[in-house]
């Protein structure tokens, strides 16, 4: 009867403790998860693009990803550049080190599902009163054996002890996989801030191009006014014009050389800029001017929109984030559960350094489990639990938006490449009508059939179109580069 009692007794035990962790598993609060959509249109939008037709695993698709920059880049300066950028730029090396760190954290992560062990030594005294119980002891043992203790009684102890959590619930897996897509993401991060920086120095490299170009037109142009200005001070002595034409002359010069100056500005700023981006001091820049009135946009093949899916960076960086969020509500979520952790120890003791290594006499061991499960004021487990729920729901809307400004950004350079194409094809056509026209204004003003201000307006308008024929120009080659790092070029996938 007494037997049938105690099994009773602990049936109960255990029907109380189940009850309970059923109860603390039931009341996890109930959140729900944002699903990214991945879908993307056909084709971009008023692009003449004729792959958008074809399938999206074509084998004649060519993306922009797989071309190298070294491959896409024909100037050496250029390439030697970007090559310099990309070992000795500060923001790029900074970015490596958060490489290093996420790679730390998920040596981390992974070391905590892990048993932990550990080596312990030590040595103590401890003098007991001998009216107590541990003094009663000694003294009884004393009488028994005939044999005194050491008073105070020395205690030496060496051993080993492990700690381990077993994961029940996944939550430390979990939190290894979350650092992992964390880790994958900085990757990603590394990867577009490359792309981005390859852009930069392109862009930068062809505006110093431009530059170079525009201040050989001003300095080309002030040879030309030059040469009216000394004629109309000749035609002055003759009584052909006045004074006044000799000041508009003058004055026209003189603007036009003050341009000069503007420019060497503008060019050593540039120099400056990328020399920044290299991660050196400032220094000339190697480049070759005469080859830029005669390169022409490479063609790009903008390939399907389902392809930034995996040649942008960016958006992969957004996708492992996404990833990542949604492992962080399952670590959040199994922290409700209970937790079981094992810990066990082994090793030697006694009290005289001769007897330390004796055994079985001087063996110590112990193996315990325990059971722990938050029961009361959880808030803060459960605010975790919402934090997650919420930077699940961001992540998911940043891929989206992610997904879309790339998109965008593909449309808008496709739209940009063929409208800076026909436009400066006319700008040419308008260089060659006013250059011929300078011509045809000087040779009229000679014979007194044109005035003064029509030889001005035509030169002041032919520098004008020349500069605007090399701005075009300078925005076709950086509207090639926007496209090649739009479309996920520029990093490297060895």
């Amino acid at each position: 009867m007494i037997n049938r009692f105690k099994k009773y007794k602990r049936f109960s035990y255990l029907g109380v403790t189940a009850g309970i962790m059923l109860s603390i598993t039931s009341c996890v609060p109930s959140l729900s998860e944002k699903t990214a959509s991945k879908e993307v249109p056909g084709n971009y939008h008023n692009s003449q693009d004729s792959l958008a037709t074809k399938s999206f695993n074509s084998a004649d698709t060519t993306s922009s990803a797989s071309i190298d920059w070294k491959t896409f880049f024909d100037d050496p300066n250029l390439i030697a550049l970007i090559d310099t950028a990309l070992e000795n730029n500060q923001e790029l090396n900074i970015m490596l080190q958060e490489l290093k760190v996420a790679q730390s954290e998920v040596q981390a992560r992974k070391g905590e599902y892990l048993p932990s062990i550990g080596l312990k030594a030590g040595a103590g005294v401890d003098k007991v009163g001998k009216y107590t119980r541990d003094g009663a002891v000694e003294e009884n043992l004393e009488v028994k054996e005939g044999k005194a203790f050491p008073d105070p009684l020395p205690d030496y102890m060496i051993g080993l002890n492990a700690q381990w959590e077993v994961d029940i619930w996944n939550k430390l897996h979990n939190a290894k996989k979350s650092a992992v897509m964390r880790y994958l993401s900085s990757v990603e991060g590394r990867n577009f801030m490359v792309t981005n920086l390859i852009a930069e120095i392109a862009n930068s490299y062809y505006e110093l191009l431009a530059l170079d170009n525009q201040l050989q037109i001003v300095k080309n142009n002030i040879e030309i006014q030059e040469r009216a200005y000394r004629i109309v001070k000749l035609q002055m002595q003759a009584a052909r014009v006045t004074q006044l034409a000799v000041s508009k002359f003058n004055a026209e010069v003189l603007h036009t050389k003050s341009l000069q100056y503007d420019i060497q500005q503008r060019i050593t700023e540039t120099e400056n800029k990328l020399n920044f981006l290299v991660g050196r001091y400032p220094q000339p820049i190697a480049r070759s001017t005469e080859a830029f009135a005669t390169m022409l946009p490479k063609q790009i093949d903008a390939g399907l929109p389902a392809q930034l899916l995996q040649n942008r960076p960016d958006i992969r960086q957004a996708e492992f984030e996404l990833q990542a969020s949604k492992l962080d509500i399952k670590v959040a979520k199994a922290r409700f559960y209970p937790s079981f952790g094992i810990s066990a120890n082994i090793g030697y003791q006694a009290f005289n350094p001769d007897y330390l290594l004796n055994t079985p006499e001087s063996l110590i061991y112990s193996v315990a489990g325990d059971l722990v499960a938050p029961l009361v004021n959880r808030n803060a487990i459960k605010a975790a639990y919402k934090t997650a729920n919420a930077k699940q729901i961001q992540a998911a809307f940043d891929y989206e938006q992610t997904v879309l400004k790339a998109y965008i950004e593909v449309a808008n350079q496709l739209s940009k490449i063929d409208n800076l194409k026909k436009s400066y094809d006319l700008r040419a056509a308008e260089v060659d009508a006013l250059t011929e026209s300078i011509k045809i204004s000087n040779k009229l003003f000679r014979n007194a059939r044109a005035e003064y201000m029509e030889v001005l307006m035509t030169q002041r308008d032919a520098l004008e179109s020349k500069f605007d024929l090399v701005e075009t120009k300078m925005q076709q080659m950086t509207a090639v580069v926007n496209m090649y790092q739009a479309l996920g070029g520029g990093w490297n996938k060895d």
